[in-house]
């Protein structure tokens, strides 16, 4: 009765050598898969610096980009709006939504009557554009599970081998390396599909985010162009001041 008293507390003394192991031992328990899922999780690290960096309010409608568009709606002149939008220091989410949208109606008969659905056209692609910039962190998520799924079937492979071909001390040296490895790789190929699934969704919507914001930007500036009078100076690409009266066309 005394012994299974003390059973537990042997239990965690036997147990207390395993649970001191440092990170980088469980990293190479998983070996080559294990090495590989941390690269991928580093990959998943620098895909989300990238991200923030490029996907901000700042980099989509930088102010000076506002101004200056600003400047050459209220002035009418689509033309320079379009060439001011192309210019490679002006290229940004707002820029490259009103070159394609301006770009449309100047091609079109109705001219600016189909500003708004030439806008939002233009800013789906550009979200679409954004999304993409998470795409490699869902792949990580994906292929996570997966590499640990591999390394436990070659785990599993490996001990059931063993225990065919060896026996005595050996066999268990060996079974004990297969099973930590088919567990170990499991482990660290879920440890790093669970954080970047959860990215993948925050980044996702945090382009939505952004995309509406930025989305107010482009409407108070189409507001101008869809003035009283201002689709048919527009018409024209030239610059001309503001009138109280209407411009006759010829």
């Amino acid at each position: 009765m005394r012994f299974l008293g003390d059973l537990p507390f042997l239990l965690a003394d036997a147990a207390a050598p395993a649970a001191r192991k440092s990170l980088f031992e469980y990293i190479h328990a998983g070996g080559l898969i294990g090495y590989t899922l941390v690269l991928l999780s580093i990959l998943a690290v620098a895909l989300l610096i990238a991200h923030l960096l490029k996907v901000r309010l700042s980099v989509m409608a930088p102010t000076t980009v506002v101004m200056g568009l600003e400047e050459r709606l209220r002035s009418a002149d689509t033309a320079g709006a379009i060439e001011f939008c192309r210019r490679e220091d002006n290229k940004c989410f707002l820029a490259n939504t009103f070159a394609g949208a301006l770009t449309r109606c100047s091609r079109s008969s109705f001219g600016l009557l189909e500003l708004r659905a030439a806008l939002e056209d233009a800013g789906s692609k550009e979200v679409e554009r954004l999304i993409r910039t998470t795409d490699g962190i869902a792949i990580i998520a994906a292929i996570g599970p997966m590499m640990g799924l591999l390394g436990t079937t070659i785990g599993m492979i490996g001990a059931f081998a063993t225990i065919g071909q060896l026996e005595g001390a050996a066999r268990s040296n060996e079974l004990s390396s297969y099973m930590s490895l088919a567990l170990v790789t499991t482990a660290q190929g879920l440890l790093v599909a669970i954080p970047c699934t959860v990215l993948y969704t925050i980044l996702r919507r945090r382009v939505e985010r952004l995309a509406v914001d930025v989305g107010e930007v482009v409407e108070d500036l189409a507001a101008i162009l869809s003035a009283p009078g201002s689709d048919r100076r527009a018409a024209r690409g030239t610059v001309t001041r503001e009138s109280t009266e209407p411009v006759e066309v010829a």
